[in-house]
């Protein structure tokens, strides 16, 4: 039997991870039919554990080469001497191999079609999210290979550099090295933690306002007064041509309660022109089942194509309309004309656009029926009576905001003034900005014009006031407490001056013998512990904004039945990025001066007089 060779287990494990990886392509572009046989349908699926077996392999040619050698000098503490003397090729390896891992899937990601709500494959995600981590650890790997290149170059600039710099790279006193290391990780974590965080929370707080401004009006005109408003079409009017007012569209608002034949719900009933909402709010792109046109024509109800979707089940599978059964197979013989005529059609109903939580809540599809009752009814023998309309369902839509998409129903202008008793007057004018972020320089004008003293006026940071104030609120708590941990890991670095200090005591008797100063001392240590604090930020805000960046580009898949959201949203900010480095800066430079007065206090004879 030949003796076991660690460089050929080394070269066949590399093999097999690139067969590894060739399976793992060749599958994600080119899957198996699901018509296929057993065989064919999962031989290409061996790329993930002939990947695992050749690492395997290598940390088997790796440890062998470690172990190599006299008996009486095997153990643990070789293969630790071994990893560092040779630390940099594999380093220098690793990187080379994240990298690659990096470019090649990231073209493949490229190539994969974007999943949608439910619908996604799994393994198309794992590609993405290992090209994702190999970046980072590539970027990781390429600072790992620079940073004794910046020490080289702290090094020639000035005494005390070269002191604090050549104190840092100290690997006399592996307990000291241990403590340097933990020190780097705790602010590389602590500021990678808060980078994460708050791009996350400012793109949750984007994402919101995104869906505020594109499900809301940026003005609106209303009246505490009961019934609307009359007269409202020269308002309008004026409103329109006010400078900053990209369009406005009248509106009619009441609550009444949704019906099926399956459920019941409460619902915000809003009453719209069809020619003018489309420029103030996104209702028809959210439309993701049925068609706005169907709202305007409900007779299309009755026609509506076989292939058409019009709805999706509880895993988001398309519902189709199908065939009508049975169509044209009944004649209707023996009955009267006109009775055949009415059981042979069914009634048109006024269209109605819902939310996808309310179609879920009543289990309606496009083209069945619904009722809305409203509480405003007509006056009857036993008082105010509900008024009852039945519509059908033109579209369902949806908003990415839960509560819109379980409670609002769209229904033409004159329906909703019908259903409510309210004659020609409206419940108030909805207004889009140019600018929606300008919103609230525009109002002032908008209040100009509209001139009535019965109407107000209000832009959508005061409509959604609390709700902002909040999350501001919640940010900047968040931002205090992981500036905590980054201060809990400020504490490393004191520790690990202190016992510097301790350590090297000999050695600053020495300098201070030989001519210098405690302000010199003091700013070696100090230095010391702003180079250690520089390296972990430096690594700690990389790693967070490379997250960051390939979350945004990659995307990370969240449940939308719980979140209601399919990805996690991102918000690349670098001002806040430039905030976090300089913060942690700030606490790691304030955590030095103890350990620093410390060194430079100690004195040259009470240093050098057990030596």
């Amino acid at each position: 039997m030949s003796k076991p060779s660690p460089r050929r287990d080394i070269a066949i494990g590399a093999l097999m991870i690139a067969v590894g990886v060739a399976l793992a392509i060749f599958q994600t572009l080119h899957p198996a039919k699901e018509a296929a046989g057993f065989v064919a349908r999962n031989w290409r699926l061996a790329g993930f554990p002939t990947m695992v077996l050749g690492f395997l392999g290598i940390v088997k040619g790796v440890w062998g080469l470690a172990m190599g050698g006299p008996a009486t000098d095997r153990g643990p503490s070789r293969f630790i001497s071994w990893i560092r003397r040779y630390r940099k090729p594999l380093v220098g390896g690793a990187t080379v191999l994240f990298g690659l891992t990096f470019g090649v899937l990231t073209a493949i990601s490229t190539r994969l079609p974007q999943a949608r709500g439910t619908h996604f494959v799994m393994r198309h995600e794992v590609v993405r999210m290992v090209a994702l981590f190999s970046g980072v650890f590539f970027l990781l790997g390429v600072m790992t290979l620079l940073m004794p290149v910046v020490l080289n170059v702290l090094e020639g600039r000035s005494f005390v550099s070269f002191v604090s710099a050549r104190h840092v790279r100290a690997t006399k006193s592996g307990f000291l090295t241990v403590i340097s290391v933990l020190s780097i990780a705790g602010v590389a974590v602590s500021s990678c933690a808060l980078v994460s965080v708050v791009s996350i929370m400012g793109g949750f707080g984007a994402d919101l306002k995104r869906k505020i401004l594109g499900n809301n009006a940026h003005i609106t005109i209303d009246t505490q007064a009961k019934g609307g408003f009359a007269d409202w079409q020269p308002t309008l009017d004026r409103v329109r041509v006010v400078n900053g007012v990209a369009a406005a569209t009248p509106v009619v608002s009441g609550e009444a309660m949704g019906s099926s034949a399956a459920n019941t719900a409460g619902t915000l009933v809003r009453g719209i022109d069809p020619d003018s909402i489309g420029n103030v709010i996104d209702l028809r792109k959210n439309i993701e089942v049925g068609k706005f046109d169907y709202l305007v024509d409900p007779e299309r109800l009755q026609h509506i194509p076989p292939d058409e979707v019009i709805g999706y089940g509880p895993g988001g599978e398309p519902f189709l309309r199908g065939p009508d059964l049975g169509m044209g197979t009944w004649s209707g013989g023996g009955l009267d004309a006109d009775l055949k005529a009415v059981l042979k059609s069914a009634p048109v109903r006024p269209g109605v656009v819902i939310g996808r939580e309310l179609a879920k809540t009543l289990h309606v599809y496009v083209g069945d029926e619904i009722s809305l009752i409203s509480p405003l009814g007509d006056l009857g023998p036993m008082g105010v009576m509900p008024r009852m309309r039945r519509f059908r369902v033109a579209g369902i839509f949806y908003s990415g905001m839960y509560e819109y998409d379980a409670t609002h129903v769209y229904v033409l202008l004159h329906v909703a003034q019908d259903l409510f008793s309210m004659g020609t007057n409206i419940s108030g004018v909805e207004i889009r900005a140019t600018e929606g972020e300008r919103a609230s320089e525009v109002r002032p004008l908008v209040e100009e014009a509209v001139a009535r003293p019965d109407l107000r006026v209000r832009d959508w940071r005061e409509l959604n006031k609390n709700l902002f104030s909040a999350l501001k609120l919640e940010r900047i708590a968040t931002f205090i407490i992981l500036s905590i941990a980054i201060a809990v890991a400020s504490f490393c670095i004191i520790c690990t001056l202190l016992l510097m200090v301790t350590e090297k005591g000999k050695e600053i008797g020495i300098l201070k013998a030989l001519g210098s100063t405690d302000g010199a001392v003091m700013q070696v240590f100090m230095l010391e512990g702003v180079v250690i604090g520089a390296i972990g930020t430096a690594f700690g805000v990389a790693t967070g904004v490379s997250l960051c960046l390939g979350l945004s580009w990659y995307g990370l898949r969240l449940d939308p039945d719980v979140y209601y959201i399919d990805r996690l949203p991102i918000a690349i900010n670098w001002g806040d990025y430039l905030l976090v480095a300089a913060s942690a800066l700030v606490i790691c430079t304030i955590a030095t001066i103890y350990p620093a007065l410390a060194a430079s206090k100690l004195r040259p004879v009470e240093a050098l007089r057990y030596e």
